[in-house]
């Protein structure tokens, strides 16, 4: 089967044939049909076998009734509505959105957050009929009366698994209390768990169900390997594997942000150039990084898992995981940033003898066994014995905390005299390089015990004088007396 066989218009046929595809992949084999009947649809499939297609397609080609070069806002309202769960993901799916409608008078825009809502507004106001957005931005621009979703036609979920993983599902039910209740609507995922199905049969009205592929599968272009390695000579093998293998463009997972940062950091240091992205940067620092990466001017991108959703680069020959994730579904979206569209590629794992447990899970969920691989003059014993000692000499070059200039040097220890038993170690000092200074001692707490003789009576004391020019009144008399009138002279 060729796209010109499913009835598409000679516009997005111009198009598809400039992004180099001919043929229908199966999952667009078998939804575009459906979406062209109306059909509410469920569409699950391997990641990177062009899920985005699937929907975007046959969605312009029942949207290419409404296309007008009209300048009027009101002639371009909101018709379809594209939730994504990424920022990364939203981008992506309106550049294929672009990219296919490009001989199509139709407009089509892309909201999320991390960037100046000012520009998103003004491309709302002038009118749009395709809108993706991320559920929160979304919910912004409602919140502003910048958008209106009184007549959408069709919606979909892309990546609803995710959604929920992340908690947008208040938001999102938010949304759909603003659509009309007649519309279209699609889910399309790589995994559907039962959790999404039950999901789905409260938004949907009678889906059509569609799977080409055992939920939880990876592409068969893809090959797998295990490299055991301690934990701390794991950066110095994935240096090694990136320069002997010449790997020209290699994206690295691991677990946290902070991890993601040190990585790329030290990768640098060994001369390998790199760059991270993670939810901590800002969308300008995450786009930038993601370009760079694909143009080839960044060697390794260093991910967390924000990376493990939606991103389509094209050609990526190669995934590691520097770290092994804690569920084994985010292995299947890690390694399906690669080997995508029918290229093949390499997914690498670097496991640790406290990952077994999750490599395990791994193995279980893929139902295969991931072969072992070794890299010849490599012993990771040395590699770790080097990074324990460099990691001990770097803490001894640290200055200590309080200290302005070089390390302050402690006084040794006296094992050799030990304490007896009971009694308590004596006092620090406050300044470690000086010895404690002792109280002087008064010599009179140092006399034997005398005992005194009696005490003579106190002499008594006169009575205090009186003040001179002013004579002495008797206190009940200043009690009693009232104050004398004000003459004027006081």
């Amino acid at each position: 089967m060729q796209f010109k066989d499913l009835g598409l218009a000679p516009e997005i046929l111009r198009a598809i044939e400039e992004q180099g595809y001919t043929e229908p992949t199966p999952i667009q084999a078998k939804a575009i049909p459906l979406v062209l009947l109306g059909k509410d649809l469920m569409g699950a499939a391997q990641t990177g076998t062009g899920k985005t297609a699937g929907f975007t397609l046959p969605l312009l080609q029942r949207m290419r009734a409404h296309a007008n070069t009209s300048m009027s806002p009101a002639r371009h309202p909101v018709r379809a509505l594209i939730l994504t769960p990424t920022r990364e993901l939203a981008a992506q799916v309106w550049e294929s959105v672009r990219n296919y409608s490009k001989y199509l008078p139709l407009r089509s825009t892309v909201v999320f957050g991390g960037v100046d809502i000012d520009p998103q507004i003004r491309d709302l106001r002038a009118g749009v009929e395709i809108l993706v957005a991320t559920p929160g931005r979304l919910l912004d621009h409602v919140q502003q009366k910048t958008v209106n979703l009184s007549v959408v036609e069709f919606l979909v979920l892309d990546e609803a698994d995710r959604m929920l993983d992340m908690g947008f599902m208040p938001d999102i039910r938010r949304i759909l209390a603003l659509l009309p209740a007649k519309r279209q609507s699609l889910l399309f995922s790589a995994t559907f768990s039962d959790e999404i199905r039950r999901l789905a049969d409260t938004l949907l009205k009678d889906p059509v169900s569609i799977e080409v592929a055992r939920r939880n599968s990876v592409t068969e272009t893809v090959s797998h390997s295990v490299y055991r390695v301690a934990e701390p000579a794991k950066r110095e093998l994935l240096a090694r594997l990136v320069v002997e293998r010449d790997l020209k463009q290699v994206l690295v997972f691991v677990r946290t942000r902070f991890g993601a940062n040190r990585l790329a950091h030290q990768l640098v240091r060994d001369g390998i150039h790199s760059t991270a992205i993670h939810s901590n940067r800002t969308q300008a620092e995450r786009m930038e990084a993601l370009q760079d990466f694909k143009d080839g001017k960044v060697r390794v991108l260093v991910a967390t898992d924000i990376a493990a959703r939606g991103l389509d680069i094209e050609h990526l020959p190669t995934v590691i995981n520097f770290e092994l994730p804690h569920t084994p579904e985010d292995y299947v979206h890690r390694i399906g940033r690669t080997g995508r569209a029918g290229q093949s590629g390499d997914a690498i794992s670097l496991v640790s003898r406290g990952e077994q447990e999750l490599l395990d899970r791994i193995e279980k969920l893929l139902k295969v066994e991931i072969p072992e691989k070794t890299l010849a003059g490599f012993d990771a014993n040395e590699a770790a014995s080097r990074h324990e000692r460099q990691e001990r000499s770097e803490r001894s070059e640290r200055p200590e905390r309080g200290d302005r200039g070089e390390r302050a040097e402690r006084p040794p220890r006296r094992s050799d005299s030990p304490r007896p038993e009971g009694s308590r170690p004596p006092p620090r000092s406050s300044s470690p390089s000086s010895t404690p200074r002792k109280a002087p001692e008064d010599p009179f707490f140092g006399k034997p015990y005398e005992p005194g003789t009696a005490a003579e009576p106190a002499p008594a004391v006169a009575a205090p004088a009186p003040i001179r020019g002013r004579p002495a009144r008797p206190v009940a008399a200043l009690l009693a007396r009232k104050s004398p009138p004000n003459d004027g002279r006081g």
